[in-house]
């Protein structure tokens, strides 16, 4: 069995307790405007291509086998109907002008990788943990994954949007110490709008996996303009209060890979948002300490 990572982020402290191993998953069920990973939204691996870093060597085109890449004009084309994906052009790019994000990984071989940071997991009560993307997309390989790390008793997190049939869920709960929920807007039109899913899956789960007794953490972004309305997050402080949430986190938007949708051929929606003031999201984060949530602004 094999799954479909982006990336191994070693020493993570925003993702769990303790120090961390963060495993990014590729493939997500919902388009959110403001998302900063975009090459994690598809399943496959795909190109990401820095045309700045390109000098037009034809490198890449002597050693594509499918002819995917021609010279136009001094600058390199692409069709990606005839790239299969081999990575064979990255490799022979000296300048890392194409890189291809995504790669197929077995059970075992993510395992050996999480176990070589153990000792910094038990020195510090960390742990691993499963992000993306959505992970449970691949809930099947995850948990295959997940066993191994409770047979070592490795501490286990996942970084969910919550968008997947309780099934899934049903996979993995008995293998988690923690989840980081989304939630990303209390109103399902807006929710739709904004991440192309309504939002009744996703409070449906979380009220599930609060009924477990599950610990569970909500991480909720703030962009300004689409979900910093006041009444909509009091209606969020106003359910989560009667669930089983040990603290909710709050993100402010920031612009951090924002290139990246230049780099993948795909459209940036969010061009003009500004991030938040510390002043408004100091504001935001009484609404939901006046509930006696307890509150961190940030990861």
């Amino acid at each position: 069995m094999k799954g479909t990572i982006i990336n191994i982020q070693k020493y993570s402290i925003h993702d769990g307790p303790g120090i961390r191993t963060t495993v990014f998953f590729k493939g997500c069920p919902l388009n959110c405007w403001w998302c900063h990973n975009p090459e994690s939204q598809h399943l496959e691996p795909e190109v990401m291509y820095w045309e700045e870093k390109c000098t037009a060597c034809g490198n890449c085109i002597k050693h594509c086998p499918k002819g995917a890449l021609s010279i136009v004009d001094g600058k390199l084309k692409y069709n990606s109907e005839s790239c299969e994906l081999c990575s064979e052009c990255s490799k022979y790019c000296i300048n890392e002008a194409r890189v291809i994000k995504g790669k197929y990984i077995s059970v075992d071989e993510l395992f050996k990788e999480i176990m070589k940071d153990q000792v910094f997991y038990d020195e510090s009560n960390g742990g691993v943990t499963f992000s993306g993307g959505e992970p449970l997309i691949q809930a099947d390989f995850l948990r295959e994954v997940m066993k191994k790390c409770k047979r070592m008793d490795i501490h286990t997190t996942i970084d969910t949007c919550g968008y997947v049939s309780w099934d899934k869920f049903e996979k993995i709960v008995d293998y988690t110490d923690l989840f980081l929920y989304d939630l990303k807007h209390m109103n399902s039109d807006k929710h739709k709008i904004y991440t192309s899913v309504p939002n009744e899956l996703i409070l449906d789960n979380l009220k599930k996996l609060s009924d477990l007794g599950k610990n569970i953490y909500i991480r909720m972004p703030i962009i300004p303009g689409v979900n910093d309305d006041i009444e909509d997050l009091k209606k969020a402080a106003e359910l989560l209060k009667n669930l089983n949430i040990i603290q909710v986190n709050l993100l402010p938007y920031h612009k951090m890979g924002m290139d990246k949708y230049k780099r993948l051929n795909m459209d940036l929606k969010l061009q003009e948002i500004q991030e938040p003031s510390h002043a408004k999201m100091n504001e935001l984060s009484e609404i939901f300490k006046n509930v006696g949530l307890k509150v961190k602004i940030g990861g």
